[in-house]
C-alpha cells in the first residue's frame, strides 16, 4: 500500500481548521465519551455554585482551584 507522510507544519496548520473543532454529523451520542455525563454536569455546577458560596462568604476569593 501507499504510504501518506504529512509534516508538522501542515498537521500545526490543520488544527486551526472549522473541518478540525466540528465533530461528525453521524457520530453517535454516547453519554461520558461523546457528550457529558449527566453525572458529570451535576457535578461540575454543583462544583461552581459551591464555589460562589465560599467567595461571597468569606469576602476573599481563593487563589487556586483545585479538582481532587
Amino acid at each position: 500500500g501507499t504510504r501518506i507522510i504529512y509534516d508538522r507544519k501542515f498537521l500545526m496548520e490543520c488544527r486551526n481548521s472549522p473541518v478540525a473543532k466540528t465533530p461528525p454529523s453521524d457520530l453517535p451520542d454516547i453519554p461520558g465519551v461523546t457528550s457529558p455525563n449527566v453525572e458529570e454536569l451535576k457535578i461540575e455546577n454543583n462544583h461552581v455554585q459551591n464555589y460562589d458560596e465560599k467567595a461571597s462568604v468569606a469576602g476573599e476569593e481563593e487563589q487556586f482551584d483545585m479538582d481532587i
